[in-house]
């Protein structure tokens, strides 16, 4: 009972390290951009997306490299369902989403790309190889420079006679302008140092109650510990979505889900190859696909602006609250 404890302590531990460091993280990392001169859309579009998921891109690393590629496979899949269904559904029944932003909507495929290609691959064989983990990694890649590209063409025609984007003037409100280098070096150097100890710190306790209960770690994955990586999304997106800034709340969940998809499978892959678990392919994997296209739908399914309202939003908690329960089911049969 007290090892039992302590594991749950450490799970606890590593979600309030974790929340906390991917704040310093992003912070640290976005002010330091701004100061080196990099316009605030690319960083919000990039090393903000690639900030959120930076729990579960450790997490799943440091799963793989202790022998338990089921773990990152569950948490970067089960992340992208917790931010749809979860993150964007708790910020829609909150406030309600107005979406107006023409970047988001050409980014939009950009995450149907990452998501066909990453079920193409792992249907193949039923297993994420090192061949796969270099593909995502390198589309990866090739998607971060198409829309740092974007980006730059964007600036230049908002700053000549294009209406700008309001995804560009939320980012520049948001982004620190004035915070010293010296600050943000080093918020961005203990914001790192914290990602690894609290991700450490939780895959160690999320391992332990795994095997006491004799739960696989796929299902671990999928459901404590993706919540718990979800945590910092979760709270961008209500903050965001308070200010007004809708357009920034969809971003980050959209961003996150590429990164995750592409990133977080990729290193995992590349780490520990291995064959997926029972139930990936047939529940996990069909459920993401419904809910980003559930997602495009209800944010750009309707004339003129796109909106999430409470009722939307309301349903897609009830997705997320079935599936938990689907999941649970799985594991005590």
């Amino acid at each position: 009972m007290d090892s039992m404890l302590f594991n749950f302590t450490a799970i606890v531990a590593g979600f309030a390290l974790l929340i906390w460091s991917a704040d310093f993280f992003v912070t640290g990392a976005s002010a330091t951009a701004r100061n080196l001169g990099v316009s605030p859309l690319i960083i919000g579009l990039t090393i903000v997306g690639f900030g959120t998921s930076a729990p579960e891109m450790l997490v799943a690393s440091i799963a793989a490299y202790g022998g338990n590629p089921g773990l990152a496979v569950g948490n970067a899949i089960g992340s992208n369902i917790t931010n749809i269904a979860l993150v964007l559904g708790a910020t829609a029944v909150i406030v309600p989403l107005t979406v107006h932003s023409s970047i988001l909507k050409r980014e939009y495929p950009l995450l149907i790309i990452a998501t066909l290609l990453a079920i193409v691959l792992m249907a193949v064989d039923n297993s994420l190889g090192i061949i796969d983990g270099i593909l995502m990694m390198l589309l990866l890649f090739v998607l971060m420079a198409w829309i740092v590209r974007q980006a730059l063409q964007q600036r230049g025609c908002s700053n000549d006679t294009m209406e700008a984007d309001p995804l560009i003037s939320e980012f520049e409100e948001e982004i620190p302008a004035d915070m010293p280098m010296r600050k943000a070096l080093s918020l961005l150097f203990i914001g790192i140092i914290l990602l690894l100890v609290s991700s450490k710190l939780l895959v160690w306790g999320a391992i332990n109650v795994a095997t006491a209960y004799g739960v696989s770690d796929l299902i671990i994955g999928l459901t404590i510990v993706a919540i718990g990586t979800s945590l910092p999304e979760l709270a961008a997106s209500i903050m965001s979505a308070r200010k007004g800034e809708h357009d920034i709340a969809l971003g980050n969940v959209i961003g996150s889900n590429v990164f995750n998809t592409l990133g977080v499978l990729g290193i995992a892959a590349l780490i520990k190859p291995a064959e997926l678990t029972a139930g990936v392919l047939s529940r996990d994997l069909p459920l993401m696909v419904t809910l980003t296209v559930i997602m495009f739908i209800m944010a750009f399914g309707r004339r003129g602006a796109g909106q999430i309202t409470r009722i939307e939003g309301s349903i897609l908690l009830l997705i997320f609250i079935t599936y938990e329960v689907v999941l649970y089911f799985s594991a005590t049969a």
